[in-house]
């Protein structure tokens, strides 16, 4: 090989995929990198079609099997899909020595990675991998194993390893290695794509000295990071930095909440997490279950491809209303009922509820089995009763042992008497009408509904189970104005619901998952985190938020408070993401002169990114050119490439449509995917959390800030609007800007 001189540490080499390179080189490392993709993606085909050709008519031993195999069968064929437009692999790792670094991932056999390729002239030594590229095409000295780093596992014909998964423990160095740490890599190679087609590749000499001191920015990272969005979110598996990787990597034993400001990647992180958690504990979470929560329809739907990208495709979605769906929401509450009734002394209010119909029985129970007619004193079942309150089980679990203790003391009085009573007796006991009549009378049935019903109808009730927990004003504030007949007739309100999910909690305990993540967290109230956290009781938890985003009444203060009502106070860590990846600095810095008025305790986020001229700000000089100016800037935005999101106050919204429909242009509604024919999104700010766009125009800040009960909320809305772009942001104005913006 000829001399060269010393390449940079991240040394980025394309080829045009559409024609002929200037200097075309057939047997060079683009082309042995392009041949290795072709393999890869012939040998994920043939991995598919062995799956499609199994046969299982005479492997199973009844239909109930069969059924169960073929669902599985079917779910591994969709899983095996090929995408074209998303690369097989993204990375590769050059170790400096042979042998399975991180133990948990197969050894390649012959024909693997790391084996000899004695086809090549000179290189029965040299370490190659299936695609034929030696070490020494990079200047490497000695064999060692290489790994291509990809979406899913791929094998060859002879099960060997031809991409490893992403997940797997010898593809952590892709993420973590540095030249400080490079954990026995000796290159770090990633590869850039345009449709699918590999087009370039950049390198990193971990272990070379001669470039130790040299820091470079990786240019395709930062093109895979600016690349625009159009469609739904996508992953960043090609992209998760070092701090990312370590949360993603995180146990599934313990709870970890993630504080991250816009553009940190803590929803991206979240998901990963998730995939990463179904890779290294598959039949644990098979078994428990996995869900996401997020704060809307919306955004559930733009984050819906993620996992199924990374090959998880049951995981399970839903927003905190959909899980306390138990009535049917037709109502609202002021903010302050709201607030009121999402507080956590609320929980000890439905507790007394629930409770509040035990009694204690004023006469015994008496049994007649066959002659002879058996005595249980008063007391002795009010002390049963007593017994039970005391041990703090659940409603139903207690009202169903009751007639069990009943029982058991009927029959040792008949074994005192002589008889030999077995477990069939004490059963037949517990059902009995006498039994069956005194727990109805001392213990009886809840309906979560209707006890909520009640609580919010009667003020006698209410004021008897709330006495010293809520205030007499409080009190009167969550009471319904006009009571309703009936749990269908009610007007219930989102906060209500949350109400009766509690109470049904209290009665039968509600099923708990193996993980849940929970994103845009800091806008639940108290008891809307005690609903999520009894669909985790028994297993895990990823929370992400930023507490200067939260714009309710409720908003959470600390994360400390907000992880001791999930339940997770004790054994939860919180992980701080403070380096932007998506919003440019520009406009991050501009966005973060609203945090000493929202969020005074938070870092600043910083950005990665440099972006010169992303933002614009606007100003008109009458309300009368405000329209046509967002139009305008709608227009210009437009022949950029790349989504646009025009964002504005809610009550803004009907002038923009009509606006929009007369000048002809296009847009979408929140939740509908973007396209190449319509790339213009209008987005009320009230669902702009959590959404990207490379492009946003930003509709009179003021009117976004009024629009809520109180100016710091208002100002949390804007924050969170102002830093939805990638790429830029024009801000348009004709109203003074809020007083924190323009210092």
């Amino acid at each position: 090989m000829p001399a060269q001189s010393r390449p940079s540490p991240h040394r980025a080499r394309t080829e045009d995929a559409t024609g002929p390179s200037p200097e075309p080189d057939s047997d060079g490392p683009l082309a042995r990198e392009r041949a290795h993709l072709a393999e890869s993606r012939a040998a994920l085909r043939a991995m598919r079609t062995d799956v499609e050709a199994l046969d299982i008519s005479n492997v199973t031993a009844n239909w109930v099997n069969a059924t169960v195999l073929q669902s599985q069968i079917d779910s591994r064929i969709k899983a095996l899909a090929d995408h074209a437009h998303t690369p097989l692999f993204f990375g590769r790792l050059d170790y400096l020595h042979a042998g399975a670094q991180y133990g948990d991932t197969p050894r390649p056999g012959p024909g693997g990675p790391g084996a000899a390729d004695p086809a090549r002239p000179g290189d029965a030594a040299a370490g190659t991998g299936p695609d034929g590229a030696t070490g020494t095409d990079d200047g490497a000295e000695e064999p060692g194993d290489r790994w291509y780093i990809g979406r899913r596992h791929v094998h060859d014909a002879h099960g060997d390893p031809m991409v490893v998964d992403w997940r797997a423990p010898v593809s952590q160095p892709f993420y973590r290695a540095s030249k400080k740490a490079p954990m026995d890599v000796r290159l770090r190679r990633r590869f850039g794509y345009t449709g699918g087609e590999l087009t370039a590749y950049e390198d990193e000499h971990l272990t070379d000295p001669d470039e130790a001191a040299v820091g470079t920015a990786s240019k395709l990272l930062q093109a895979e990071i600016e690349r625009p969005r159009v469609g739904p979110m996508r992953d960043i598996v090609a992209t998760i930095q070092p701090e990312q990787d370590e949360i993603v990597r995180s146990g599934l034993d313990r709870t970890v909440c993630v504080q991250g400001g816009p553009g940190t990647g803590k929803t991206a992180v979240g998901l990963h997490r998730v995939a990463y958690l179904l890779y290294a504990h598959r039949e644990r979470l098979a078994r428990t279950g996995t869900l996401v929560i997020g704060p809307n329809r919306s955004f559930l739907h733009y984050i819906e491809q993620v996992l199924p990208t990374l090959g998880e495709l049951e995981v399970q979605q839903a927003t905190v209303d959909d899980l306390v769906k138990q009535v049917e929401v037709r109502g609202e509450d002021t903010a302050r009922a709201a607030r009121i009734k999402g507080d956590a002394r609320m929980a000890q209010v439905l507790r007394r509820a629930v409770r509040a119909g035990v009694t204690t029985p004023a006469e015994p129970v008496v049994v007649v089995r066959g002659s002879r007619r058996w005595r249980v004193p008063a007391h002795e079942v009010a002390e049963m009763v007593t017994e039970l309150l005391a041990r703090d089980i659940r409603y139903g679990a207690a009202r169903e042992a009751l007639p069990q203790r009943i029982a058991h003391a009927v029959l040792t009085r008949m074994e005192a008497a002589g008889e030999a009573p077995d477990d069939r007796v004490q059963n037949a006991v517990a059902r009995s009408a006498p039994v069956k009549a005194v727990v109805k009378e001392v213990w009886p049935p809840v309906d979560p509904a209707k006890l909520v019903l009640r609580l919010l109808s009667d003020p006698e009730f209410l004021a008897a189970n709330a006495d010293g927990v809520l205030s007499a004003d409080e009190q009167k504030e969550i009471l319904w104005a006009k009571p309703a007949r009936g749990v269908k007739s009610a007007r219930w309100s989102p906060a209500d619901a949350v109400l009766v999910d509690e109470a049904s909690d209290l009665v039968e305990r509600t099923h708990s998952l193996g993980h849940v993540v929970l994103d845009e967290a800091q806008d639940l109230s108290p008891m809307q985190y005690r609903a999520v956290g009894r669909r985790c009781s028994t297993g895990s938890a990823t929370v992400l938020g930023d507490l200067a985003q939260g714009t309710t009444p409720w908003a959470t203060g600390t994360w400390a408070e907000a992880l001791g009502h999930l339940g997770k106070g004790d054994d939860a860590r919180v992980e701080e993401l403070t380096a932007g990846f998506r919003v440019p600095r520009e406009i991050i810095a501009y966005a973060s002169r609203l945090l000493p008025r929202i969020a005074p305790d938070l870092a600043e986020s910083t950005s990665v990114r440099e972006a010169p001229g992303s933002l614009v700000v606007r100003p008109v000089a009458t309300p009368a050119e405000l329209d046509a100016t967002v139009l305008d800037a709608c227009r210009e935005a437009l022949t950029r490439e790349g989504s646009v999101g025009l964002i504005a106050a809610d009550a803004r919204l009907p002038a923009l449509t009509s606006a929009l429909s007369a000048a002809g242009i296009a847009y979408l509604s929140p939740g509908e995917e973007t396209s190449a024919a319509v790339r213009l999104t209008l987005v009320p700010a009230s669902l702009a959390k959590g959404l990207e766009y490379d492009y946003v125009v930003l509709d009179e800040p003021a009117a976004v800030v009024d629009g809520e009960p109180d100016e710091r909320t208002g100002l949390r809305r804007l924050y969170v609007s102002l830093t939805r772009p990638v790429s830029g942001l024009t801000v348009v104005h004709a109203a003074p800007l809020p007083a924190a913006l323009a210092d």
